[in-house]
């Protein structure tokens, strides 16, 4: 990426972070960033994947998160801070995009007990596998793969696996279509959050006829162009222990 592109959409970001309960247009985004609107909207998408409504959109979210997990703020204050002025638009938009209500989440400690893949037709189902791979220094807990129609891992995923370790990966089922695939682990010192890695490949393309698709992933610690995993995963931090089978 040009040097000069990314300080534009590092600038962009900042703003974002820093006004997160501000109205933000693109206007203002774009001045930021000493960009016009126009060429920034494509900068900022091919170095983000996203656009930069949806990348502010996103941070508001996850912003919800972290504060529903580490104050004791109600509801309706987190909505204005991370933005909204309806506390009913920004429950729906969050129970949407997490997958659990603002007070659920905070009740279950930000983890989905139990997640439902999304029913989609497919008149001819495909199998999607490869390998997760991690730095040789890490040693993370479970890892999630995931299948999601946008570059933001956000609702219900097409299709998930949840796997031991990092190696190989299998999803079955895969309707026809574009997905964007995800895989997140946390690492490091067991905390209540833990330590994010995530990778992405993608899109990937199920075409009629396709059988099957081959797609590799490494993780990696997250880096300020990732757009926040908004959907609220089990909890990865621990590998569950093996069953004690009697004598």
């Amino acid at each position: 990426m040009d040097e000069t592109v990314r300080r534009a959409v590092e600038r962009a970001i900042a703003a974002m972070n820093e006004k997160l309960g501000e109205e933000l247009t693109i206007d203002d985004i774009a001045r930021a960033a000493t960009f016009s609107k126009f060429h920034f909207t494509r900068v900022f998408q091919q170095a983000t994947g996203v656009s930069p409504g949806r990348f502010l959109s996103a941070l508001r979210l996850d912003e919800a998160k972290r504060l529903l997990l580490t104050t004791s703020i109600t509801v309706a204050d987190i909505s204005h801070r991370v933005g909204y002025n309806s506390v009913g638009t920004f429950s729906t938009r969050f129970s949407s995009r997490v997958g659990l209500s603002p007070s659920t989440y905070r009740q279950q400690g930000g983890f989905q007990h139990r997640l439902a893949g999304e029913p989609r037709p497919g008149t001819k189902p495909a199998i999607v596998r490869g390998f997760v791979s991690a730095p040789p220094e890490i040693s993370p807990g479970l890892v999630f793969v995931g299948l999601f129609p946008t570059r933001i891992p956000e609702g219900a995923p097409v299709r998930y696996a949840v796997i031991d370790a990092p190696g190989p990966y299998q999803l079955t089922d895969v309707p026809e279509g574009t997905w964007h695939l995800v895989a997140h682990c946390v690492t490091g010192p067991l905390t209540r959050r833990g330590t994010g890695y995530t990778g992405h490949h993608g899109p990937i393309t199920v075409e009629p006829g396709v059988t099957a698709r081959l797609a590799d992933l490494r993780v990696r610690p997250k880096r300020l162009f990732d757009p926040p995993v908004l959907i609220a995963l089990p909890d990865l931090r621990y590998r569950p222990e093996p069953v004690k089978r009697a004598a």
